[in-house]
């Protein structure tokens, strides 16, 4: 079907060619010859029949500054820290990616592809902080496995992955 439709504007395209040839006298015939044909090859692309798929992950990477395992005042996000993201598609493909945060802590992977190589499965995980004062991986960051189902153009959200000091402050105890 799509190659049918391929030799039929390759047909239209060399069709055009010999009419724009043959009669320069007439532009408003040739504009015109120009808008129809736009028209058959917006058409083929709608017919081929691709359908493209977004999807998005994104989370956060913080400091739990006093080791308590909760998110409070003294905390903080943790800017640059790496993220890694395995995906299997639906087509059985391994794609992998990697994010860095932002300077509010949040990473975000990203990608447009055939529906039919949608992601089917992932998994994110921590890789390094890159912060001094903060590079120790909390308890239960070392990865998150989950499915995605999501339609194109939802994203999936992760739980914050946590980095703690090697030594709390003393002002946690």
């Amino acid at each position: 079907m799509v190659d049918l439709c391929i030799s039929f504007v390759t047909g239209l395209l060399l069709a055009q060619l010999n009419v724009s040839d043959k009669d320069k006298t007439h532009p408003m015939e040739s504009k015109n010859n120009n808008l129809v044909l736009g028209f058959v090859v917006l058409a083929v692309f709608l017919i081929s029949g691709v359908k493209s798929w977004t999807g998005e992950i994104h989370g956060r990477v913080v400091c739990d500054v006093c080791a308590d395992s909760s998110i409070g005042p003294e905390d903080h996000v943790l800017e640059g820290a790496e993220v890694a993201v395995l995906c299997i598609t639906k087509s059985g493909e391994v794609v992998n990616y990697q994010a860095f945060t932002n300077s509010k802590g949040i990473y975000t992977v990203a990608e447009t592809m055939p529906k039919s190589e949608r992601w089917d499965a992932c998994l994110a995980r921590p890789i390094s902080s890159f912060h001094d004062h903060c590079n120790h991986l909390g308890d239960g960051s070392t990865g998150i496995k989950f499915t995605y189902n999501h339609p194109s153009g939802h994203f999936h959200a992760i739980r914050p992955f946590v980095y703690r000091p090697s030594t709390a402050p003393t002002y946690c105890i």
